[in-house]
Order: C-alpha cells, then structure tokens, then sequence
C-alpha cells in the first residue's frame, strides 16, 4: 500500500535496518564512505535518498556536511533517533524534483545514489530528471554517483519473465520484468507464525550503464569512472553491478565549427 511516504512507510521503515544485510557489513559501509569522502574532498555532500542514514551518518561523522533528499517521513524519522542524526538537514520531496537551496552554503561537490536507489524512479523522464536536477546542484568539477545493479535479463530463459531472489519457509520475493518498458516490479510474500500471508509490491525500473551515460550527457556530466564496486576492481562482461562517477566540467564546452555547415 503506498501512503505520503510511497513505498517506504513505517512498516518498512522500522524493519529497514537489518545487521544481518550484507549492505549493513562494516567493511562495505566503509568503502563505501571512503570513495564518498575522497570525492567530497573539502565540500559539501547530497544523498539522494537518504533513507534511514546508513551511508549520510558515518560519511558525517567523517567531517564532510551532508544533506539528503527523502520522500519517506518515516525512513528520516529512523535516521533523526540514531546518534548524529539531528545534525543532517533533510529536503522531503522526490529527489528528481526536490532543490535545495545553494544559496548561502554553496553547490555541492558531491551527491551520490546507492543501493540501486535510481531505480526507484520508475520512467526514463524521471531518470533524466534526476540527472539534470543533480547537475543544478553540483559545483563546476563536482561528481555524481551511482550504485545500481547490471539488469539481470541473462538469467530470464526465453519465454519467461519472473526471477525469483529470496526464499525461506517463511516468505520469498521474485522480480517481474517487462522488457519493453524496463519496469522490474519486486512482490514481497511474508507468512506469520500463524499461517497468515501479506503481499507487498514495489516497482522499479531497470537501467543500462550505457543509458545513464546517455542521461548524464543530456545533463551535461560526463564520465569519469565505472567499477565493479566499492573495491574499485574493473567493472566488466561479467559484473552484476557497477558503480559510476559523472564529472561536471569546470567550464562549459563551445561548440566548434561544423566543417559541414556553409558558416
């Protein structure tokens, strides 16, 4: 069911934090805020989706002012009660649209979407959105990015569309995708104790490196890097996610004279 904070109430915001996730390891919350904090350098960091503060809170802690952009009440609301909390400012709103204001403390030098968050947005306009509203946000050499998974469509033999990626003897999930619209929903299946079932839907949209390139291009970013992960290793033909950084230029390209064109 989706309320004013989407899909991510309080019923899934106070079971949200989970040790046992391997995104909750100390080593890859490490990592991971060691890339953040070498790309913030001496500035300011926006965590689109900033949820319950997994990464904003010890990237924070770290010295690097952090502000996040969350549609979910209840998710910043987990994240307020933990140590540091309070001292993050939150814009609530959809981060493809949501502006902070600049003006007094300046662009940022950093924003960044882990965790598969950019497939949240769930049409290619809002995806396109999102990179232009974070190139409007980014100082001239500041960096943009993203963690998100490689779409999984070699695992789908032909003829089928449902890949399934959790089961227990008390609830599983599986992925449906349309291939012609990229949509990826996610069904949730959860049995109690006492034999009762509760289905929960969530829909996503998968996206091809090469197409955020191509978003990143419209918004005027261009590449920088692409990794496997946070470790850094190459990112290849066989990696199952990737983890890119966009670069705003530090002065706007000129277009060169078209030998073409009778100018």
């Amino acid at each position: 069911m989706v309320d004013e904070d989407g899909y991510f109430g309080e019923r899934v915001a106070e079971q949200y934090d989970q040790p046992s996730s391997p995104q909750f390891r100390r080593d890859v919350i490490e990592r991971t805020v060691d890339l953040l904090e070498e790309l913030a350098g001496d500035g300011r960091a926006l965590e689109l989706g900033i949820g319950t503060g997994r990464i904003a809170l010890p990237l924070a802690r770290r010295g690097v002012p952090v502000h996040g952009i969350e549609l979910s009440r209840a998710m910043v609301a987990r994240m307020r009660a933990k140590p540091g909390g309070e001292g993050i400012g939150v814009s609530i709103g959809d981060f493809a649209t949501t502006t902070v204001d600049t003006t007094g403390d300046g662009a940022f030098s950093l924003a960044y979407l882990v965790f598969n968050t950019i497939m949240n947005l769930t049409s290619q306009e809002a995806q396109v959105a999102c990179f232009r509203n974070v190139a409007e946000h980014l100082a001239p050499g500041g960096c943009f990015v993203i963690e998100v998974m490689v779409p999984e469509l070699r695992k789908i033999p032909a003829g089928q569309n449902i890949v399934p990626f959790h089961t227990s003897p008390t609830g599983w999930a599986y992925t449906v995708y349309d291939t012609v619209t990229q949509d990826a929903t996610c069904h949730y299946i959860e049995v109690s104790q006492d034999g009762r079932g509760e289905a929960r839907t969530v829909p996503f949209r998968y996206v091809w490196p090469a197409e955020l390139d191509l978003m990143a291009q419209l918004a005027g970013l261009r590449l920088r890097d692409r990794w496997d992960g946070w470790t850094r290793k190459p990112f290849t033909q066989d990696s199952i996610q990737h983890v890119s950084v966009w670069e705003k230029p530090t002065r706007p390209r000129h277009r060169g004279r078209d030998p073409h064109r009778g100018e």
